[in-house]
């Protein structure tokens, strides 16, 4: 992510703000080693297991890892007549995965004859990430991704104005929290986040069923806020109850991102006065 979106080098948008010129196309591939051991579950039976994990960062995606065939279960491979077309690395073949009596349709993938300018690619494939059931790194299960060299997470305490309005449709504001003890939570390549403390959110919350996972901050689980006149506001905020050491200052936290629903109301999130 730090490399290949946003204003990244990687990314087709160069920053106004740098001396220097990268001679290419605007779509670039980068292919680099994986520091550990990384592993691939699916129907309880390990079918990638690789040392020597490869990460290609391309632009505008997030990072794919690719390993080597012999690091993947031949076994359980099972060719398909599905192929794409990528103008960045040629045509690629794909492969379902199947034990006993689960398949996973074309969930595996490679370039039998990549494109010149990515002929390293030849002899690597890749498998879906939703596809397995499991991944870890080295003995640790991760979600959502693998995590990126290139991409960390920052949390600092603040004192700036944090405010969170809810406006609905007809124009009516209501103050959903207000605080100026915040945590602001800053991740390669994407706008910060403001993680206000439980007792600086203004209005009733209740839980939601909604789960999300970051490979930086670990489970989100997600709350409804419940207006003075009745609107429910669904998955309004979030929060991570245990998230991952990189990221604990945030425990117990409450953010949101704002935004605008289907009906025309908003949630806006301003800090010392200024959007988010």
């Amino acid at each position: 992510m730090g490399l290949t979106r946003a204003d990244g080098p990687l990314s087709p948008y160069a920053p106004k703000t740098v001396n220097y010129a990268i001679d290419g196309p605007a779509h670039k591939l980068l292919l680099q080693p994986f520091p550990r051991r990384v592993r691939a579950e699916f129907a309880g039976r390990t079918v990638l297991d690789t040392r020597r994990g490869m990460l290609l960062h391309e632009s505008n995606l997030l990072p794919v890892l690719y390993v080597p065939e012999e690091d993947l279960d031949a076994s359980v491979l099972v060719p398909t007549g599905h192929s794409t077309h990528c103008p960045f690395k040629g045509d690629a073949a794909y492969r379902s995965l199947r034990v006993a009596d689960r398949t996973a349709e074309n969930a595996v993938w490679h370039y039998p004859e990549p494109i010149g300018t990515a002929d390293w690619l030849r002899g690597l494939a890749s498998v879906y990430w939703g596809a397995a059931d499991a991944w870890y790194d080295e003995d640790e299960q991760v979600f959502a991704h693998l995590t990126d060299p290139y991409t960390r997470v920052d949390v600092r305490p603040t004192h700036r104005h944090v405010v969170v309005t809810h406006t609905a449709p007809d124009g009516t504001a209501t103050v959903l929290a207000e605080s100026r003890e915040p945590w602001v939570l800053s991740e390669t390549g994407l706008p910060n986040r403001w993680y206000l403390p439980a007792a600086d959110v203004a209005v009733a919350l209740s839980p939601s069923d909604t789960r999300t996972r970051c490979p930086y901050k670990g489970e989100a689980s997600y709350s409804h806020a419940d207006l003075p006149d009745g609107t429910r506001l669904a998955d309004a905020f979030w929060h991570y109850p245990d998230p991952l050491p990189e990221s604990t200052r945030v425990a117990g936290l409450h953010c949101t991102a704002g935004g605008t629903g289907d009906d025309g109301s908003a949630i806006t999130v301003t800090v010392d006065g200024e959007p988010a």
